[in-house]
C-alpha cells in the first residue's frame, strides 16, 4: 500500500511551510529538531540507524491536528560537535529527555524506528515518568551482528564523507536492504527516501552498527510499564521476526500489528496505515 505522488507531495509541501526548526545544546552534541502542529498531544519520533527525521513526515501530516509532532536528528559525530564513537545509550536516553525538557513537554509519546527502537526503550526505563506510549517500528532489544557486519562496521569506522558521496553505490545498497518496498514506491517517493538515507555519514552508520551489537535492553523490558505498540512488516529484511517476538514477551504490555506486503521502512511505503495505527493505539489506551 504504497503512499501515492500526490499525496507525498502535499506533506512535503505542508511540511515546509508549516514545521518550525531548532537547535538544541545537549551538552553532548547541537541537535538539530523541528516540531510540526499544536493540536494534540505531543509524539516524539526517533529516526533508525541510515535515516534521518525528516523520514516520518508523511506519517506526521496524517497524524495532524489530532497529535504534535517532533523529531530530531541523532547525533552523527562529524557535523553537530558529537563524540559519537563515545556514546552509550544513556547518553542517547538523556538526549532524548533534553530535548523534552527544552521543549517544556512533561510527557510525551514516543516512536523508535529501528536503531531508534534501542534509544526508545532504553528512554522508557531510565525516565519513566516522562512517557505515555511508545511504538516500536521494526524495533529489537538485542540484535547482535554477524562477524562480517561487525568487521565491516569496524573499518568503515574510518571512512569519509556521506552515503550521498557514492550514489551509486548507496542506491544499490539500499535496494538490497529494501528491495521489495523501493519497488513498489513511486519514483518521487524513492528519490525522497535514498536522499534522506544518503545524508548520514558513513562514519555514523558504522559507529551506530556497532552500538547495536553492543547493547542488550532485554533485562530492562519488564521495567517498562506504558503501553507498547510493536509495527513490523511482513518482508522485513533487517530484523528477524525474532525480535519481535521477544519484545512481546518481556513488556508487561504490548500488542502487535503486522503490515502485509510491507518491509522495513513503513514510514514511506505505508505511511497511511502507520499513522492510523499510531492514531488509534493513542486514542485507545
Amino acid at each position: 500500500m504504497a503512499v501515492t505522488t500526490d499525496e507525498f507531495r502535499a506533506a512535503l509541501a505542508a511540511f515546509r511551510a508549516d514545521a518550525t526548526h531548532g537547535v538544541l545544546d545537549t551538552g553532548r552534541y547541537r541537535m538539530r529538531y523541528f516540531t510540526w502542529g499544536s493540536g494534540g498531544p505531543p509524539v516524539v519520533f526517533v529516526h533508525g540507524m541510515s535515516d534521518g527525521a525528516r523520514a516520518f513526515v508523511p506519517v506526521m501530516h496524517r497524524l495532524l491536528p489530532h497529535f504534535s509532532c517532533v523529531a530530531y536528528e541523532l547525533p552523527d559525530g562529524l557535523t553537530d560537535g558529537s563524540r559519537l564513537a563515545r556514546y552509550t545509550h544513556e547518553g542517547y536516553a538523556a538526549d532524548l529527555v533534553a530535548l523534552l525538557d527544552h521543549l517544556k513537554v512533561p510527557k510525551a509519546a514516543v516512536v523508535g524506528s529501528s536503531f531508534g527502537s534501542t534509544v526508545m526503550f532504553a528512554s522508557l526505563a531510565a525516565f519513566p515518568d516522562r512517557f505515555t506510549h511508545a511504538v516500536s517500528q521494526n524495533g529489537f532489544a538485542y540484535r547482535p551482528l554477524t562477524r562480517w557486519q561487525r568487521q565491516l562496521a569496524r573499518s568503515a569506522r574510518f571512512w569519509p564523507g556521506w552515503f550521498a558521496d557514492w550514489p551509486e553505490i548507496h542506491r544499490s545498497v539500499m535496494w538490497r536492504v529494501d528491495r521489495h518496498m523501493l519497488a513498489a514506491l513511486p519514483p518521487e517517493v524513492e528519490r525522497f527516501y535514498l536522499a534522506t538515507s544518503a545524508r548520514t555519514p558513513m562514519r555514523a552508520s558504522a559507529l551506530r552498527s556497532l552500538a547495536i551489537g553492543r547493547v542488550d535492553l532485554r533485562p530492562v523490558l519488564p521495567t517498562i510499564r506504558v503501553p507498547v505498540l510493536l509495527l513490523t512488516g511482513d518482508h522485513d529484511a533487517l530484523v528477524p521476526p525474532v525480535c519481535a517476538e521477544t519484545l512481546l514477551r518481556l513488556l508487561p504490555d504490548a500488542r502487535r500489528i503486522e503490515f502485509a506486503g510491507c518491509g522495513h521502512h513503513p514510514q514511506y511505503s505505508h505511511p497511511g496505515p502507520m499513522a492510523a495505527a499510531i492514531a488509534a493505539f493513542l486514542h485507545a489506551t
